[in-house]
């Protein structure tokens, strides 16, 4: 069994910086991609940021040069630093995960999400 938990999320003025970050336990032999997805009331679940399981990066076009995703995969540990926040970016922050088991599976787990809320 596998279980991703998100911390860090809460209320931040705009412009200012908030820091997420995700645990992912369990019965994991290692973990590929990582992301980040968010989901505002009404709206749809959107992709953020996503990370390779080597470094390389991918950001939604609303966030690039204001957030950054990172990881460590010693600690399976994937990192959204949000800097220059904005009202649009209220949302339910997802962090997702593709998990290779110790049972030789392969897995998308999901995290039970954070609320961020961005105050103008």
């Amino acid at each position: 069994q596998v279980q991703l938990v998100e911390s860090g999320g809460g209320l931040v003025q705009a412009g200012g910086s908030l820091r997420l970050s995700c645990v992912a336990s369990g019965s994991i032999s290692r973990i590929d991609d990582m992301g980040w997805y968010r989901q505002a009331p009404g709206k749809q679940r959107e992709l953020v940021a996503t990370i390779s399981r080597g470094g390389r990066t991918n950001y939604a076009d609303s966030v690039k040069g204001r957030f950054t995703i990172s990881r460590d995969n010693a600690k399976n540990t994937v990192y959204l630093q949000m800097n220059s926040a904005k009202p649009e970016d209220t949302a339910v922050y997802y962090c997702n995960a593709d998990i290779n088991t110790f049972y030789s599976s392969r897995i998308t787990g999901w995290g039970q999400g954070t609320q961020v809320t961005v105050s103008s």
